[in-house]
């Protein structure tokens, strides 16, 4: 296996962050949170030459989840998620998708327990369950290529919102100090919406994190 690449695509009307990880040596790619659009974004990755081989969420909420069904089904792929979370997923009103006039509910087909590992095709992966933005939101840790897929836990001088349905501020920062800032500080952060950072930075600069 190569040293891993990453992808993002910025799907649906509040712009979340799809990122797609691959090796270019195989092209295998894990896809998470597909926002909207999932065949689109099928026919994108395609292109490159890229074989969908999982899907993976951060979390429930409807900007991560709306272009599950159509990827899943144009790609085959398997589709995993936080043990936490599964409610969540399957709930139109805790997801916010019935607010939102388009409902949605995921099944996966294999649910993550906190620090599991997980290879997907040769895509080793370790679940960070960090509670908080929801009650089983997550992180996923590629560790020997300082790689952490963050979700809405932590962005760029910020945190996640907490006042929807399973949120808690209290339980959001402890997962930060718990889960993320034990890395090391040159592991970059890829969050659900916005621009990069690094786990040295956020630990620096970010208020939530001082």
């Amino acid at each position: 296996m190569g040293e891993l690449k990453i992808g993002r695509a910025v799907l649906g009307w509040i712009s979340t962050n799809c990122y797609f990880v691959f090796d270019p040596e195989t092209m295998e790619t894990v896809v998470f949170d597909p926002g909207d659009d999932g065949k689109r974004l099928y026919d994108r990755l395609n292109e490159k030459g890229l074989h969908v081989a999982g899907i993976v969420l951060t979390h429930g909420h409807y900007d991560h989840i709306y272009g599950v069904d159509e990827l899943k089904e144009a790609s085959g792929a398997k589709v995993y998620a936080p043990l936490k979370e599964k409610e969540f997923l399957l709930d139109p009103d805790l997801n916010q998708s019935s607010a939102q006039g388009r409902v949605a509910t995921v099944k996966a087909d294999v649910y993550l327990e906190d620090n599991e590992v997980t290879d997907i095709n040769g895509i080793r992966f370790r679940t960070l369950w960090t509670p908080g933005h929801t009650i089983g939101s997550s992180c996923f840790y590629f560790e020997e290529d300082k790689i952490l897929i963050a979700g809405d836990t932590l962005f760029l001088g910020s945190v996640g919102r907490t006042d929807m349905p399973t949120g808690s501020m209290g339980d959001l920062i402890q997962s930060i100090r718990k889960k993320i800032l034990v890395l090391p500080d040159d592991v970059r952060v890829y969050p659900g919406h916005g621009d990069d950072t690094t786990v040295g930075y956020e630990r620096k600069y970010n208020p939530f994190c001082c």
